[in-house]
């Protein structure tokens, strides 16, 4: 794209352009992430969640039209501003999810559908860009696709935007404790639609049976369940209380507590010591993964050196693969990937816990930066042993890095009313690494080259990863279930009291403090009560003769 706006036929050049406009998208999305976190804990989740995918359309649409390299950076732009979905889907996983052992399964399906993403958009990309001239018995010469030769796949792009907005507007709900309860005009639409579904699969040739099961079916939903069966976890349609309550069901308006302009100290408090620790590492994460995913493409297309080596350090080149190969392993790694997400994951996660599989996972990774450069002085025969074996590597260790991050981010949490903010501010951190890490490993490489050590970038991203891998010995793995400031939103929402700056801080001071663990330390308070009152036997025995039930004649 960036060679058909004619700006340059240096390589070099082009290289840079592109990363212009790789680095506009997540400057833009650094700018806003603390923003649309801060607003999906005023106004709820689901109008960001819809705002995000509204602008990703539009900046899809941008993007397609193009003529020249401004308007493709205003487009890339326009959806890094208003795309703020991660932060926000992470927050609203934290609360649809809260027993600790179902996190890791809840947790691994953004990354297994952003792996998914990762083989279909290169696919609908180099599939679809330049159809006149790609398929010229489609698509003529003169035509619209022929004047901006890749609106085409942005065009399909958008269409698959356009499904996830509907489907979002109808079917997805809202999990904001003080929104959830909100009129939804678009999920009483969903619940319509559903209902006509049902009925038309259940008619029956009186078409009253159907009818009468819908309605009992309803009855039973909407009724309060046995002792039994109540709950005191919360879920996106009813509240979490003791009791399910009629007054309140599905689709209607309730009591809800709206927060008071001014409660800044109380977002400001929720900073705390763990939170700032995963939001570092979070950064951190996102920068030596970026730097590896622009290093590993050139080290791969760099033609190898016929020059000596020099051990240890001073050696160049590359393994020379074309780019038809270099997307054959792409789709490899995706696949796989998909496959640690949605497998390894979760199975190592449940049997060790989040944090023993976070460390020991950054520790072992800074050495694969030290060990990739030295893979070009295999014999040839391996070389694509050492290249598959690498990319297992990497992909292994995104895999069981980026969600346990997250769920420790969400744990660490001090109240669910701020998780959003604090989403929105590791959302923006990581792109703010985004943004920086290609430029920055950009030019560390050409100095490298400059110098005849094509590693240097390579070890200077394992120093970063390895202060990762320090700052991982900070972390504490806490979980956010049961917690004082948990038990303080439910209960005010229930109530339907005003939750004020001043309650907030009480809750996050309440569910910072230590907890009693060990019954040493809890008073005995049974030791300091007075002993019972003595009772006479003679009024004890009256008192029985009293009350006792007579028997019938």
């Amino acid at each position: 794209m960036i060679k058909s706006f004619n700006i340059t036929n240096s390589e070099d050049q082009i290289g840079f352009y592109a990363g212009l406009v790789t680095s506009a998208f997540a400057f833009a999305e650094f700018s806003t992430g603390v923003f649309w976190g801060r607003l999906s804990d005023k106004i709820g989740r689901k109008p960001v969640l819809m705002t995000g995918l509204i602008g990703t359309l539009m900046s899809m649409l941008v993007f397609g039209f193009a003529p020249n390299l401004p308007v493709a950076l205003l487009g890339r732009a326009l959806g890094g501003a208003l795309n703020g979905n991660i932060g926000v889907l992470q927050t609203t996983v934290a609360e649809i999810v809260t027993h600790k052992e179902h996190q890791p399964s809840a947790y691994a399906i953004m990354p297994f559908v952003w792996s998914l993403g990762s083989i279909l958009g290169p696919l609908i990309g180099g599939t679809l860009a330049e159809p006149c001239k790609n398929y010229p018995q489609w698509f003529a010469r003169g035509t619209l696709f022929d004047r901006y030769p890749f609106l085409l796949p942005n065009l399909i792009c958008s269409m698959i935007l356009v499904v996830g907005i509907l489907i979002g507007i109808l079917f997805l709900e809202e999990t904001h404790q003080e929104h959830k309860y909100r009129r939804d005009i678009g999920l009483e639409m969903g619940h319509r639609i559903l209902k006509r579904i049902h009925q038309r699969r259940c008619s029956d040739p009186l078409g009253k049976s159907a009818d009468a099961n819908l309605e009992e079916t309803g009855s039973l939903l909407e009724d309060e369940p046995p002792p039994g069966y109540r709950t005191t976890e919360g879920s996106p349609r009813f509240p979490a209380s003791r009791s399910l309550s009629p007054a309140a069901p599905p689709y209607t308006r309730s009591k809800v507590s709206f927060r008071p302009p001014g409660s800044a100290a109380g977002v400001q408090k929720a900073f705390t010591r763990p939170v700032v620790i995963q939001i570092i590492a979070y950064g951190m994460l996102a920068y030596h993964t970026i730097s590896f995913d622009q290093l590993m493409p050139i080290f791969l297309s760099t033609k190898s050196s016929k020059e000596q080596p020099i051990l240890p350090f001073r050696f160049t080149g590359g393994f020379g693969m074309s780019s038809k190969d270099e997307g054959v392993l792409m789709v490899a790694q995706g696949f796989y990937a998909m496959f640690a997400q949605a497998i390894l994951f979760p199975f190592l996660t449940k049997r060790y816990g989040c944090l023993r599989i976070f460390r020991a996972a950054v520790m072992v990774w800074p050495l694969l930066y030290f060990m990739v450069p030295y893979m070009i002085l295999l014999p040839q025969q391996y070389h694509i042993v050492g290249i598959c074996f690498c990319l297992c590597w990497r992909t292994t260790a995104q895999a069981l890095t980026f969600p346990p991050n997250n769920i420790m981010l969400a744990n660490s949490a001090p109240s669910k009313l701020v998780l959003g903010a604090i989403n929105g501010v590791a959302g923006s951190t990581a792109s703010l690494s985004r943004a920086f890490g290609p430029a920055i490993t950009g030019f560390i490489h050409s100095k490298g080259l400059s110098i005849g050590v094509s590693g240097l970038s390579w070890w200077v991203t394992g120093l970063i990863c390895t202060l990762g891998a320090a700052e991982s010995m900070l972390m504490q793995e806490s979980s956010m279930e049961n917690t004082v400031a948990d038990v303080m939103d439910e209960v005010a929402i229930e109530d339907g009291n005003m939750i004020d700056p001043i309650s907030i801080d009480a809750a996050i001071v309440a569910a910072t403090q230590p907890r009693v663990h060990d019954t040493k330390d809890v008073p005995r308070i049974a030791e300091d009560l007075p002993p019972p009152p003595e009772v006479d036997p003679a009024a004890e025995s009256s008192l029985t003769a009293t009350t006792a039930p007579r028997m019938p004649r």
